[in-house]
C-alpha cells in the first residue's frame, strides 16, 4: 500500500473556491482502480496546544493507494491534468509526500 499527504496552500482567501473544485473531482478519484481513500482534512479549531495548524488558507489530503502503478495512473488521468489546469491559479504552495508503511 501506498500512502500520500499532500500540503496545498491555496492563495490567500482561496482556500474554499479551491476546496470547491477539489470536492467536484473527488468521485472520479475514488473511482479510479486502486483508491482506497482520498479526501481533504483541515484544522479542528481550538483542539488546544498539542496541535500545530496547518493554517487558514492550507489543507491536507490524505490518499491510499493499493499499488505505486494506480497512484501514477492517478497523476496522469485526464481528470487529474483538468483539476491541476483549472486549480493552478488558486495554488500558493503544494508539497507532496509519499510513503510506505514503515516495516
Amino acid at each position: 500500500m501506498i500512502h500520500v499527504v499532500a500540503i496545498i496552500t491555496a492563495k490567500p482567501g482561496q482556500r474554499e473556491a479551491l476546496l470547491g473544485l477539489f470536492r467536484a473531482n473527488m468521485p472520479a478519484v475514488l473511482a479510479e482502480d486502486g483508491c482506497i481513500e482520498y479526501g481533504p482534512v483541515v484544522d479542528v479549531p481550538d483542539f488546544g496546544p498539542v496541535q500545530t495548524p496547518v493554517g487558514p488558507d492550507t489543507f491536507l489530503v490524505i490518499e491510499k493507494w493499493e499499488t505505486p502503478e494506480a497512484l501514477k495512473a492517478h497523476g496522469a488521468a485526464p481528470h487529474m491534468v483538468a483539476y491541476g489546469k483549472a486549480s493552478r491559479e488558486l495554488i500558493a504552495s503544494r508539497t507532496i509526500h509519499v510513503l510506505a508503511p514503515a516495516a
